[in-house]
């Protein structure tokens, strides 16, 4: 049940960012929830091989990498989805981290829902 409670508030969250930013476009809730799937999906599977081979360029950065690392899987979503459209790769990286900051808000709120 919590799984599912936060895929449909990360799809609600993918829609905040086509409201808060307009590089990036959501046709409709239901591409909303593909779309959130799709990039957990990515994160799940492509992001700790990316993580992996690109450890030098992270550390060397200082761990600062890792963004573009989340631009790169929230624009890859936006590649293979229909519905789900990002201006170019700069849209990808703010809207990864507005995407990314509303997730931590709703790990939190889940988190504290557990508690109780």
């Amino acid at each position: 049940m919590k799984l599912i409670l936060k895929w449909l508030l990360s799809a609600a969250a993918l829609l905040c960012v086509t409201y808060l930013y307009s590089g990036v476009v959501v046709s409709s809730f239901g591409a909303a929830l593909i779309a959130a799937f799709v990039i957990g999906l990515f994160n799940m599977l492509l992001r700790p091989v990316l993580v992996i081979l690109t450890l030098p360029v992270t550390l060397i950065t200082l761990g600062l990498f890792l963004f573009v690392i989340n631009a790169l899987m929230f624009w890859s979503a936006a590649g293979v989805l229909q519905g789900f459209y990002v201006r170019d790769f700069y849209a990808a990286l703010l809207g990864s981290l507005i995407y990314s900051v509303l997730g931590l808000v709703i790990d939190s709120v889940l988190e504290r829902l557990s508690l109780k």
